[in-house]
């Protein structure tokens, strides 16, 4: 084992210093290599996780960016209380949203930050597996990243390196376990089963954590939690990633501190308003809101979920006004209804005909039957039945978009579908929907 003659501590950036997660990061794409990150961070202190670490982030507030914003400390306490000795720690950036590029930003730019993240994730709660769960073209590099830190000794516990499956719930923590226990596909288990933290990998009690939580892990166990509050609100501190798409030529991954005016974190004005019908928040299985609520809501999770949305997985995309939201609402929905687990009525049978009933209020709206009220009633029936959250979050998508496009529903009722000639600009999905 060979030892780092890099300095093994480094100034902590000031309190109020923008970026964090993305500090030294360059336009030319290139990944910050194990000397870069080492003279910048210092090593992990590995040697101080513990008790002492869940404390700290239960002091710094940090709750987890994969989507559910759930306590970090309360989340490894409860993997702590379990059998110690056989717990796994999964690193879970399977990223299935197609709207989101933030987890593989972080691992292909500067991955020694997240498994620094996963290695005291390990350390703390006494680990004997640790794994890193990525998408297959990001498996290369990020092996090549654990084996330049393998011959430096930073990881008492070696890393395995899984491919995630390329499906939307592939990142979902009971289809992470059920991937790493063999089955091809990333199905989730059902609701109400036992909690992957009792009883996950082979068995044992399992934490998976999103790459960017783990990220941020990293830092605060270098800095404290006085640090990470020094940005952000006291109900939700420190930073975020966000993936922008529809505001500028091309997606950006920004990091923003919580609490700030959305429209701040992604540059708009007043005067920028009129270029775009609405924003989704948080993904697939998030929300549309109104431009005017875009300029009044403050980056939260807790205001995003009053707006009928959520931060979810850090997506914002704006929808150009040259775009038909109805056309884009119905491509998501049908993407969604692919999918799916395929494990229950409300995924297999509700998300088919929510689909056909969207592609058909875009391209044929003549022919829906009883009209929106109709959609609803579906939606409703749909709600909290599936054996996943899957279907609510498709749910959740649709009965946002009726609200929010609601002129342009009652536009394509009286007038039949819209003509708009753009493509569709902000929301990616890998298939075409009827009519296209």
């Amino acid at each position: 084992m060979t030892t780092s003659v890099l300095p093994t501590t480094v100034p902590a950036p000031r309190a109020d210093a923008l970026p964090r997660l993305l500090a030294g990061l360059t336009s030319n794409g290139g990944t910050v290599g194990i000397e870069e990150h080492l003279a910048r961070w210092g090593p992990a202190p590995v040697q101080g996780a513990g008790p002492q670490l869940i404390d700290t982030l239960a002091a710094s507030g940090l709750n987890g960016h994969g989507g559910a914003w759930f306590p970090v400390a309360t989340k490894w306490r409860s993997v702590r209380h379990g059998r110690l000795r056989h717990t796994v720690v999964v690193g879970n950036g399977a990223e299935g949203e197609p709207a989101s590029t933030k987890d593989a930003l972080l691992l292909t730019r500067v991955p020694h930050l997240v498994l620094d993240g996963l290695t005291l994730a390990a350390a703390t709660l006494h680990a004997a597996q640790a794994v890193m769960y990525v998408p297959s073209p990001l498996v290369r590099g990020v092996e090549e990243a654990i084996e330049t830190r393998r011959h430096r000794g930073l990881d008492p516990l070696d890393i395995k390196v899984v491919a995630a499956p390329d499906r939307f719930i592939a990142g979902q923590e009971s289809a992470v376990v059920n991937v790493l226990n063999g089955r091809r596909e990333a199905l989730p288990s059902f609701v109400g089963i036992e909690s992957v933290r009792d009883r996950g990998v082979n068995n044992r009690p399992t934490l998976v954590q999103n790459v960017e939580t783990l990220a941020h892990v990293a830092l605060i166990a270098r800095f404290g939690a006085a640090w990470f509050r020094s940005l952000g609100t006291e109900r939700w501190p420190g930073t975020m990633l966000m993936t922008v798409t529809g505001r500028w030529p091309h997606p950006l991954v920004i990091e923003a501190p919580l609490g700030m005016p959305l429209a701040h974190a992604v540059s708009l004005d007043p005067g920028e308003r009129q270029h775009f019908q609405g924003a989704l928040l948080g993904g697939y299985g998030g929300g549309w809101i109104t431009m005017p609520q875009l300029f009044d809501l403050p980056l939260t999770e807790e205001a995003a979920r009053q707006a009928g949305a959520t931060l979810g997985a850090g997506v914002v995309a704006l929808l150009p006004s040259d775009v038909c939201p109805l056309v884009e609402t119905a491509r998501v929905v049908r993407y969604m209804e692919q999918q799916g687990a395929g494990q229950c009525g409300p995924c297999v049978n509700g998300l088919a005909g929510l689909a056909e009933m969207t592609e058909a209020l875009a391209f044929q709206p003549a022919v829906v039957r009883g009209g929106v009220p109709s959609l609803l009633e579906l939606c409703d029936l749909i709600d909290g039945r599936g054996a996943c959250r899957h279907p609510d979050g498709v749910t959740r998508f649709v009965r946002s978009a009726l609200a929010v496009f609601a002129d342009e529903v009652t536009a394509h009722q009286r007038g039949g579908p819209c003509r708009h000639v753009h493509a569709p600009a902000s929301l990616p999905c890998p298939i075409r929907v009827a009519g296209r």
